[in-house]
């Protein structure tokens, strides 16, 4: 692979210093043979992992506009192989275990108790209560024992519902989010963003590849 790529890089360069003439006629018949070839095969060519990467650096020196007449991809093409090695780096199969061990009988009977006996504590208050009790259980698990069990997770008390206040607070609410992108080296960015509920107006605060430095 790196053989392919380092030859790749040294006619490249090879053809920079060659005078315009002898290029153009290159190219006249490299299209030629190209579209032979194509229809010859009669169908897409598959490209392999250097090729992609040698494509996808060449593409950033034609411009949009001759993609169409030159290049044998589209710009759709490259943003799929993108996404698709994004997807095998971060599939995490030599790090899967087996799932988490499930809650014990004992505790959930406790959890459904609790509940029942106080029917206005909702989950996490519940979960608060089993901490005390030396029992460290996740809020998330706690709502689908109750779920599970018939039980309203979040019992509604007196006044407004959480739509209700969304919707009146609305203007003066904002939300945050950290997102990640993965550049085309894969190279991880952390972008930080805040939202206005009421506009729904998008702020950026700031982009960095290491967000917990100064």
């Amino acid at each position: 692979m790196s053989t392919r790529l380092v030859r790749g890089l040294f006619g490249l360069l090879t053809v920079l210093i060659r005078s315009d003439l002898s290029k153009d006629v290159e190219l006249l018949v490299l299209r030629q043979e190209n579209q032979v070839l194509r229809r010859q095969l009669g169908g897409q060519p598959q490209w392999g992992h250097v090729d992609r990467l040698w494509l996808t650096a060449l593409s950033r020196l034609i411009r949009r506009c001759r993609w169409a007449e030159v290049f044998p991809v589209t710009p759709a093409a490259i943003l799929r192989w993108h996404r698709h090695l994004v997807a095998r780096k971060w599939t995490f199969t030599d790090r899967r275990r087996p799932g988490r061990p499930g809650t014990r009988r004992p505790v959930k009977a406790l959890i459904v108790r609790m509940a029942q006996q106080n029917p206005t504590w909702g989950h996490r208050r519940i979960q608060g209560e089993l901490a005390r009790l030396g029992y460290p259980i996740a809020a998330s698990t706690v709502w689908e024992i109750l779920h599970a069990a018939g039980i309203d997770p979040a019992p509604r008390r007196a006044g407004p519902t959480w739509r209700q206040f969304l919707t009146a607070q609305a203007h003066a609410i904002i939300a945050c989010d950290f997102l990640v992108v993965e550049t085309v080296l894969l190279k991880r960015l952390y972008v930080l963003i805040f939202i206005e509920h009421g506009t729904r107006k998008l702020h950026l605060a700031g982009t960095t590849t290491h967000p917990t430095g100064a």
